[in-house]
């Protein structure tokens, strides 16, 4: 068996960042730019009003201006003004010939077709934006590796900017195996349980923006599981499978992954739970053996899984780490590193009850996994863990 660290280590040595992709603007949010981006044209491409007011030739001896136009946003016809003329306009129109600046409605006073500037601190190109104020034609808009955030993605519309060469996120494939498992609605014969692997699984993925999962069902037989195995590496750039990794009579993942042709970098870490966890590769595609138990299976997801995904799409990962005291005093045999459900607050971390990994209450309940050293026995209220925060956007973490 290998150690928490060193298993991690192999994953990220065993990482491809995926090829990319050019995919519609709005289709990009998470994603992460593949290549720099440069605007075509001036933003804006006119001298715009930045108020509804009115436009004039700014001289600073003339107050008062004939009323000779109007420019609204969108207009496609200019007009001209001359000398003390002046054009009712409107935020974000193009500013008429001749005008250099705009007067703000609330500073002037109107009579028939009259008005009389009253604003004491006018001066030339006042509330008008530029041509190429936001950018300028030719120049970098934003660069390879910014993260595609919603402001990202409207200033990149704003640019004219319609798709985008992005590094994408990876197709998974979720394989379920176990003769036992039933599917909730449904009524339990004897000694079946409700799968909910699954679920759990496909909502922690669709939270980090992965939109392709696909889910296959699986008897616990060699030709059946390496038939789907073989489709499920088809279809995705990653495989996650559920149960099967032990030593037991129906375990047959890593058989089945021998005779689909892919490289086993380890199976069996030294840690609780998770265990017998199997990780190996086919080409670029990365193959997760996850045990059985929903528990583990999420462990093992926030360990290890869901950092390999991120870094497959050139994303940083989603977990953090913290530093915290842990609450309460805690005795786990020494030899295997302990992931615990826990609540973390206030720079403290509590474990809950409920840590068999059969039990999924105490996660559901949870917003971190508290990380127990693998050589250290006790551990006293008081001492300074570490605390895996759970990406789970209905979580809060005060004075965090």
């Amino acid at each position: 068996m290998i150690t928490v660290d060193q298993a991690k280590q192999i994953i990220l040595d065993n990482i491809t960042i995926l090829d990319p992709q050019k995919i519609p603007l709005q289709d990009t949010l998470g994603h992460v730019l593949a290549a720099d981006v440069y605007a075509s044209v001036d933003i804006p491409a006119f001298r715009q009003s930045s108020m509804d007011g009115y436009a004039i030739k700014f001289e600073s001896a003339l107050k008062t201006y004939t009323l000779v136009g109007e420019m609204a946003a969108g207009t496609t016809q200019s007009i001209k003004i001359a000398h003390g003329e002046t054009s009712r306009i409107f935020t974000g129109a193009p500013l008429p010939e001749g005008a250099d600046t705009v007067v703000m409605q609330e500073k002037i006073h109107l009579l028939a077709n009259q008005i009389t500037v009253e604003d004491p601190k006018i001066a030339k190109g006042l509330n008008v934006r530029e041509k190429g104020a936001e950018i300028k034609a030719g120049v970098l808009a934003m660069q390879v590796g910014s993260l595609l955030t919603p402001a990202a993605i409207g200033f990149l519309a704003g640019i004219g900017i319609s798709a985008v060469e992005v590094f994408p996120m990876p197709k998974v494939t979720i394989v379920l195996t176990g003769n036992e498992l039933q599917q909730p609605g449904k009524p339990l014969a004897f000694g079946q349980v409700y799968e909910s692997n699954s679920y759990s699984l496909s909502a922690a993925l669709k939270l980090e923006g992965i939109q392709h999962i696909e889910v296959l069902w699986v008897n616990d037989n060699l030709e059946s599981l390496t038939e789907t195995l073989q489709v499920a590496l088809n279809q995705s750039d990653v495989v996650l499978l559920t149960g099967g990794v032990s030593v037991g009579d129906y375990d047959f993942v890593i058989a089945a992954a021998e005779k689909c042709g892919i490289a086993q970098k380890f199976h069996k870490i030294k840690q609780k739970p998770g265990k017998p966890l199997f990780f190996g590769t086919q080409n670029r595609k990365l193959v997760f053996g996850l045990p059985g138990n929903p528990s583990s299976v999420l462990s093992c997801y926030y360990n290890y899984v869901l950092p390999a995904i991120k870094a497959l799409s050139n994303l940083p990962n989603s977990v953090a780490e913290v530093e915290a005291e842990l609450e309460t005093d805690y005795e786990k045999p020494t030899g295997l590193t302990h992931f615990l459900k826990g609540i973390y607050a206030n720079g403290k971390a509590k474990p809950l009850n409920a840590q068999e990994s059969f039990r999924l209450s105490s996660f559901a309940h949870s917003n971190c996994l508290i990380r127990l050293r693998e050589d250290q026995q006790y551990f006293v209220a008081g001492e300074k863990i570490t605390v895996m925060l759970l990406p789970d956007h209905c979580k809060t973490y005060k004075n965090y």
